[in-house]
């Protein structure tokens, strides 16, 4: 067996709380380009 290749993402999906706007970036954005409403990453679960 061997071992599969993990290919490099873009980016880390983060997700808009007021619109839903989502985008990859490799750094944390501050706030939502379009309506300035907090971002969350989407890989980190809502408790």
């Amino acid at each position: 067996m061997r071992d599969v290749a993990q290919q490099p993402e873009e980016g880390t999906p983060y997700e808009c709380f007021e619109c839903g706007k989502i985008i990859l970036t490799e750094d944390p954005p501050g706030q939502c380009p379009d309506c300035a409403g907090e971002m969350r990453n989407r890989r980190t679960p809502i408790e």
